[in-house]
């Protein structure tokens, strides 16, 4: 028995409501922000930009970018019993639980938890864009018994994360690098998590719901989490002393998935992947690490030639965050923060024009009507 008309398993290619903030064209490799091409900003702008361009729809003039960056820098901050908590996260604690976590509990210390309205919302997007890199870069620093370094008003969003997260100013290529991946992965249409964030904003509960869940569904490893998977592998072949080439074609042979090849949507070049292999590529040979990038380049053309797939966002990523100085079970906490940006631009347009989300599902059990059988009379 069925009670709709047209079922589509994950939901794949349904069209499940309408978004002027990201555009994706997986037959062509086009990923555009607010009708900017990826490509026409990746490289030159900066995450402040980026994400001012998805909450308001316009690239900023100069003064709006300043007071934009002035008000971000202002949020830099954690209450002094949020930072005591992070204290005291059990140390097997897995980092993405403890960025879940913290982030629902920024709302205990928001001064506008309970309001709604469409000012107090933007407000809380603000903060929630400035507290979650704090949350990672403190928590990093606390489990490792390190000092905590202040934020410095003088830096942007990624040159900030980086001082917080090493204790070292970071080199203008490796800011340059940070944020080209910040602004890479801050959106990309109705993902699992953002669609996560849309479901639960649509009820009408509060902000911090709502990119909570996101978090919950980006933790699973069919979403968040590949990027890891790829460093480890470049790890056990490094560590083997294998051409990599081989080492990949025995993984084949044993039927094991690559991580960072395919994609739900993109049928060619996942266009992300084109920007983070090339700054992988710069940050190999700069830092004088090109390894990581020469093996990750070997297997992409392997895995492209005799499997057909191609690199996703998470296959590049990898290394690059690596050359950062970036610990691997941070990767995905990194995405957490760059998807801020895009979760809350959707989260502000889910209110603007509210609808509950609330789909049907084909119904595929036992043949209505049933009889109920008494207790006593049951096998």
């Amino acid at each position: 028995m069925s009670t709709t008309t047209t079922t589509s398993r994950g939901l794949q290619d349904v069209i499940a409501g309408s978004s002027a903030i990201t555009y994706i064209d997986g037959k062509k490799g086009i990923l555009a922000y607010r009708g900017i091409d990826i490509h026409d900003i990746a490289e030159v702008a900066s995450f402040e930009e980026v994400t001012y361009l998805l909450w308001h729809g316009k690239l900023p003039n100069r003064r709006e970018l300043a007071d934009f960056t002035l008000q971000s820098v202002r949020e830099r901050k954690l209450d002094a019993q949020l930072v005591s908590y992070l204290r005291q996260v059990p140390k097997h604690a897995l980092p993405m639980d403890v960025c879940r976590t913290m982030v629902s509990a920024l709302s205990f210390f928001d001064p506008e938890e309970t309001v709604n309205t469409k000012e107090a919302n933007y407000n809380k997007a603000l903060r929630l864009f400035s507290q979650t890199a704090m949350i990672v870069a403190t928590y990093d620093r606390l489990r490792k018994g390190l000092p905590l370094v202040e934020p410095d008003r003088t830096l942007g969003y990624a040159g900030n994360f980086l001082l917080m997260l090493t204790g070292n100013r970071p080199s203008d290529t490796a800011i340059r690098a940070f944020d080209t991946a910040m602004i890479l992965t801050a959106d990309h249409e109705w993902n699992a998590s953002t669609f996560a964030a849309r479901v639960t904003a649509a009820t009408l509960s509060d902000m911090h719901s709502a990119v909570t869940s996101g978090i919950g569904a980006l933790k699973g490893p069919l979403h968040g989490g590949a990027n890891e998977a790829v460093m480890r592998l470049l790890w056990v072949i490094e560590d083997s002393g294998a051409d990599p080439v081989e080492y990949v074609k025995g993984l084949v042979q044993q039927k094991v998935k690559i991580p960072g090849f395919g994609h739900r949507v993109y049928t060619t070049e996942d266009p992300r992947a084109t920007h983070l292999r090339q700054m992988s590529r710069d940050l190999g040979y700069s830092s004088g690490q090109p390894k990581w990038y020469e093996n990750s380049k070997a297997i992409e053309e392997w895995v492209n030639k005799e499997k057909k797939l191609n690199a996703n966002v998470d296959f590049y990523s990898a290394s690059v965050y690596h050359m950062l100085g970036i610990d691997v079970d941070l990767f995905t906490p990194l995405f957490v923060m760059s998807r801020m940006s895009g979760w809350t631009a959707h989260v502000m347009e889910q209110l603007s024009d509210n609808r509950l989300i609330r789909p049907r599902a084909e119904y595929i059990g036992a043949e209505v009507p049933q009889k109920f059988i008494p207790l006593d009379s049951r096998k």
